[in-house]
């Protein structure tokens, strides 16, 4: 190896956090938080440095600057507040500060009794413009100039409304409740209920080859609706409405209107076309063919969708099919909506999503987008690395102690990056437990799911306790909305505790960030219960996991808590007051019950 042409950087910069895959992706924060950073940072010798973290937001052409401070073994630590979305930059810079070192150098040989000094005074003389300087001088002077400068590499913070992480979501079929004009009856009693979002599924034209009929069946009889994801007919396709639920017009109240009531409508963004599709005449390359012609549609085995075919991102056309996907969006965008939900990412280049996604986000910076990616670890994580604010989960699947446990295990190792969003229940999916366990099952899956991730979601029906299968063996719904028109109506006996839930998330911070998190002991393992903090915000959730049986146990708060020797709670869902302690608390819990308990109230 040859010697550098110039001399190399002595102040070492190193584990600069947060930081994703070594700055290959931007770690995740919201609008209005602290990005806490921290650094080791060190160089030969002895000298004294300094270092300061600088960051800019979107757009900016300028740093600002924030101090890092020791903490002690070479670590420095500061912050800086993000008040934007959108893409945000920080950089480490470390320095040899020549006055500090100097002074720190004097000092010490004075504490030493060291009589002569002219020396030492004659150097800081020099350094401080002072040919007659004393040590009393010395010791008094102010910083000096900044030498020997090093700067880490430029990492990113992907900054979202708070709406990227803290939100409670509605889904429904515009179609079973009247279309756009029948939801917008609601909204006033959607907002009393607390929810943010309402996400609908597809709103656009539904093709009629291959159309599904009730209960998936594969022929459809006259009047079957037909699935919204089988999009696109002779009435047009990704950026077009279904006529029966409105048109554009009614669409753009709708969202205005919500919004007026502080809530969101989400758009799903299903990248599939029915047979129907005006893609398949307008851009045949878009689709993949088999050697015989025939065009190949979508199976999930044992599933099969005759009535949708995906379209081919390896077509040579790739980069138009990009740009059509990105005009869609946009549409919508257009139109006032701001979250999309998106159907399947995990089946789609993730190349695709990293730049759709930045291209909507460089100028819509409040842009949402939410991944329903039920794959392996590493593809629904990249997809939250490549940009989704938001993922669904495997909540669903998770419903004992051990499951949850290790479940949290994993939303926790990855909360610099992904977001969970954990939906009770979908249009695809109703779970054994909740199929078996009647309303004690429903109960326990809304708190758990309300009170352990600050984004959670419900569909249609389940605040009905909907809870019938297909066939034995099925997680799909018998007569599910998606092949057939229901009459819905916001009147199911679980509502109030929706409410009561949504209130308590909105009243209590802790509720509305996913840690810091503390599994409480309970010594019965159908009783799991956790301690969430934020500040002086304290919450207890106790949750009986047997839809079946009462259970008793205790609920164990450790002294690590901070907690004083006794103290007062009060029940979020019931109102009921009681005083509490470090250790050991008695539980007893119906079928499905739980406390939900803040502390100090």
């Amino acid at each position: 190896m040859s010697i550098p042409k110039t001399a190399p950087p002595r102040v070492q910069i190193q584990e600069v956090a947060p930081q994703v895959d070594c700055g290959r992706y931007a770690v995740k924060r919201t609008v209005g938080d602290r990005v806490e950073v921290t650094a080791r940072i060190f160089r030969d010798g002895h000298e004294t440095l300094g270092a300061a973290v600088r960051h800019r937001g979107p757009d900016a052409t300028r740093w600002a600057e924030s101090p890092l401070e020791p903490l002690g073994n070479d670590v420095w630590a500061g912050s800086f507040d993000v008040n934007r979305p959108g893409i945000w930059s920080f950089r480490i810079e470390a320095w040899v500060d020549r006055v500090a070192s100097f002074q720190e150098e004097l000092r010490r040989k004075v504490a030493a009794d060291q009589s002569d000094l002219s020396g030492e005074l004659s150097e800081g003389g020099v350094l401080l413009g002072d040919e007659e300087l004393t040590v009393e001088a010395a010791l008094a002077a102010p910083a000096g100039a900044r030498s020997e400068k090093a700067w880490s590499g430029t990492y990113e913070v992907d900054v979202d409304r708070v709406l990227g992480r803290f939100g409670s979501w509605y889904e429904l079929f515009p179609r079973s409740w009247g279309g756009f004009a029948g939801v917008r009856t609601q909204l006033p009693h959607f907002a009393e209920l607390g929810f943010d979002v309402l996400y609908l599924p597809p709103i656009h034209p539904i093709g009629h080859t291959n159309r599904k009929g009730r209960n998936n069946a594969e022929t459809a009889a006259a009047g079957d609706v037909g699935s919204p994801w089988a999009i696109g007919s002779e009435e047009g396709g990704h950026d077009a409405i279904d006529p029966t639920l409105g048109n554009e017009q009614e669409l753009r109240a709708l969202v205005a209107e919500a919004r007026e009531h502080g809530i969101e409508i989400a758009l799903d963004f299903a990248i599939q076309c029915s047979p129907d599709h005006p893609w398949l005449k307008e851009h045949p390359e878009w689709f993949f063919r088999r050697p015989d012609g025939t065009l190949k549609y979508a199976e999930n085995p044992p599933k099969r969708y005759q009535d949708i075919y995906n379209v081919d991102f390896a077509s040579e056309d790739w980069s138009g099919l990009w740009q059509a996907l990105l005009d869609v969006v946009l549409h919508w965008v257009d139109c006032g909506v701001t979250v999309f939900r998106v159907d399947n990412p995990h089946t789609k280049p993730v190349p695709f999503w990293e730049w759709l996604i930045g291209e909507v986000r460089r100028e819509h910076p409040d842009v949402i987008f939410l991944a329903e990616a039920f794959t392996r670890p590493a593809p629904m994580t990249t997809l939250a690395r490549a940009g989704f604010a938001q993922s669904y989960t495997y909540f669903t699947w998770k419903n004992t102690r051990w499951e949850l446990l290790e479940f949290l295990g994993q939303l926790l190792e990855w909360r610099d990056f992904y977001r969970p969003n954990c939906f009770v229940n979908t249009p695809d999916i109703l779970h054994e437990y909740l199929q078996s366990g009647g309303r004690p099952a429903f109960e326990a899956r809304l708190v758990l799911a309300a009170t352990l991730s600050p984004s959670y979601g419900i569909y249609s029906g389940f605040e009905q306790c909907e809870d019938v299968p297909v066939r034995p063996g099925s997680e799909e719904y018998l007569n599910s909305e998606k092949y057939e028109l229901k009459r819905r109506r916001l009147d199911g006996p679980l509502l109030p505790l929706v409410a009561r839930l949504n209130a308590a998330r909105r009243e209590n911070e802790a509720l509305q960030w996913l840690d810091p998190l503390t599994i409480l002991e309970t010594e019965n393992e159908q009783l799991f219960a956790f301690l969430k903090q934020r500040g002086e915000n304290r919450v207890v959730t106790v949750v009986n996991l047997d839809p079946q049986s009462p259970q008793v146990g205790v609920c164990v708060l450790p002294v690590s808590t901070g907690l004083p020797p006794a103290y007062p709670v009060r029940d979020l869902l019931t109102d009921e007051r009681w005083t509490w302690r470090i250790g050991r608390n008695y539980i007893k819990l119906d079928p499905g019950r739980s406390h939900v308990l803040r502390i100090g109230a």
